[in-house]
């Protein structure tokens, strides 16, 4: 859903049939002032090709009774300067206006007939595309036609109304003071407001009960345009209406859309008296073929066939709900459970595709998880499929009753499995085999990891990782004897992951364990741990 040309000419009451608001860019504001308003603005109150709204303000706004026709033009004219340089076409500076929009008021017979709501919502559309930058600190355009587009459709922040009376424009339905719940409405809260949204929330078509006798012929002529599949021009500002993309708004069934045309968008002359006219043909050929381009009903698509294509190419939530580290747990503990699923699935009497698919499920789910630490070539552990089952004393590491430290020179105690257990856990301090795989059962939140070499201790590669404030990598001088140095290694001479872990380890039934082989003969640490 969007803002679209029907809602501009509800809630404003500005045409959004007729001309094109075009005409010449100007980088002075001397000539121009002193041709249309009759008095050129001190130096102080312009920049570039813009002046001060509160000069115009100053300048014009009083009127003797009697004054001279003339007069009179000239400040009608500098009033209208100065109306849709604060509405419609409002800057990010907050306190000037272009001149460019003055010779648009020369003859008034003339300005009527130009489409000023298509170029207000063009302003608005490139307005909130420069705003969503992160550069950008600031939203400009007619703020006035989002907040009501969005009372009218949106139960969010709506304020109340002490009555519900009907007025054209749309917009004076919410003038004056409102009421409303405000306590505790920070961004986060609207964040999240936006991302709860369902369909059934969202008011479609909050002008079907709307008195048809209070909107102006000139609008209803011309609200067929607000339909159109066309271009939006004000100046240099040239976007794109594409009703195809939200035809609830319509009334209508929504159907899959085409994909958008890209086109350049053109910039402002740096040049005074340039005529944009004839840098942008491709764009007044579109508006000019505006009412051949109408959409039309064409059944559209049932609503789960839209959604899966919806899917696909919009960004679901505005804001974070749940904090970054604990979406990152999440999925390290989705991608866990995967692994351990592959790991432990029996490929007997499977045929070769269906073994080559579980041998290549295990093998990417192993580099997803090894990429989330790097290049530490870490495994994380599955969950234990017996997790309530105690532990027999004699396969528990024990803390040494005297409390001593150990030093790095010391031999560090490692587990002995039990008889007919074929796996082992190996010293830190020693030579490694690598022909032996070993595994660790840790708490993720105390885990430290670093890499040893082939040599022991002597040869650790210290890597620092850091995710959500947990160190993954730690050099360590000293083990204290509530410590065990549990060595990970690979096949074909793939780097050794050791784990430094608080607490208990327990050790894992050969059944859990694989080499490289398993996935392809790769020089990756892929047990699962």
């Amino acid at each position: 859903m969007t803002v679209t040309l029907e809602d501009v000419a509800y809630f404003l009451g500005l045409a959004i049939d007729g001309e094109p608001v075009m005409g010449v860019t100007y980088t002075m504001c001397d000539t121009i002032c002193e041709k249309l308003l009759g008095k050129a603005p001190d130096s102080g109150s312009t920049s570039g090709g813009m002046v001060k709204l509160s000069w115009l303000k100053e300048s014009f706004s009083q009127c003797p009774e009697d004054a001279p026709m003339e007069e009179i033009e000239r400040r009608t004219r500098a009033y209208l300067l100065y109306l849709v340089g604060s509405t419609i076409f409002s800057t990010t500076t907050g306190n000037k206006v272009p001149v460019m929009y003055l010779p648009l008021f020369e003859n008034f017979d003339q300005a009527s007939n130009y489409a000023w709501g298509a170029a207000a919502l063009s302003f608005l559309y490139r307005a909130l595309g420069n705003a969503s930058l992160k550069s950008q600190s600031t939203v400009s355009g007619c703020l006035t036609l989002l907040q009501c587009w969005s009372y009218y459709h949106l139960d969010i922040g709506r304020p109340r109304l002490n009555q519900d009376s009907m007025h054209f424009p749309l917009v004076l339905k919410w003038k004056g003071k409102q009421s409303g719940p405000t306590a505790n409405r920070d961004l986060i809260f609207y964040r999240k407001a936006l991302d709860s949204l369902k369909s059934s929330d969202v008011e479609w078509l909050p002008y079907m009960n709307i008195d048809s006798r209070i909107i102006p012929d000139d609008i209803k002529s011309g609200l067929i345009v607000g339909r159109s599949k066309t271009m939006l021009i004000c100046f240099d500002k040239a976007e794109r209406h594409l009703p195809d993309r939200c035809l609830r708004q319509y009334g209508l069934r929504q159907s899959i859309p085409e994909e958008v045309q890209r086109w350049e968008r053109k910039s402002r002359g740096v040049d005074g008296g340039v005529d944009l006219s004839g840098k942008m043909e491709i764009e007044l050929n579109e508006w000019l073929d505006r009412r051949l381009n109408i959409v039309e009903d064409d059944g559209g698509v049932e609503e789960s066939e839209y959604m899966q294509w919806y899917m696909k190419i919009t960004r679901r939530f505005v804001g974070r709900l749940i904090p970054l580290s604990s979406e990152f747990q999440r999925m390290h503990a989705a991608l866990r459970d995967i692994a351990h699923l592959a790991d432990t699935v029996s490929t007997q009497g499977m045929d070769s595709q269906q073994t080559e698919s579980v041998t290549r499920i295990r093998y990417i789910v192993h580099e997803c998880l090894r990429d989330q630490v790097g290049t530490s070539m870490l495994a994380p552990s599955i969950p234990q499929v017996e997790h309530g089952k105690r532990i027999r004393g004699k396969e528990m590491i024990r803390r040494k009753s005297n409390g001593k430290r150990r030093r790095k020179d010391d031999p560090v105690q490692c587990h002995a499995p039990s008889e007919g257990d074929q796996s082992q856990l190996c010293s830190a301090a020693g030579e490694i085999d690598y022909s032996q795989l070993c595994l660790t059962d840790a708490e993720v939140d105390d885990l430290q990891l670093c890499h040893a070499g082939g040599d022991g201790v002597d040869a650790q590669l210290h890597t620092t990782i850091e995710v959500d404030g947990t160190l993954l990598c730690h050099p360590t001088d000293e083990i204290d004897d509530t410590e065990t140095c549990i060595a990970v290694t690979g096949v074909d001479d793939s780097q050794v992951c050791h784990a430094i872990i608080k607490g208990e380890a327990q050790a894992v039934p050969q059944s859990s364990l694989r080499t490289s082989e398993d996935v392809g003969q790769h020089n990756d640490c892929s047990i699962v741990v």
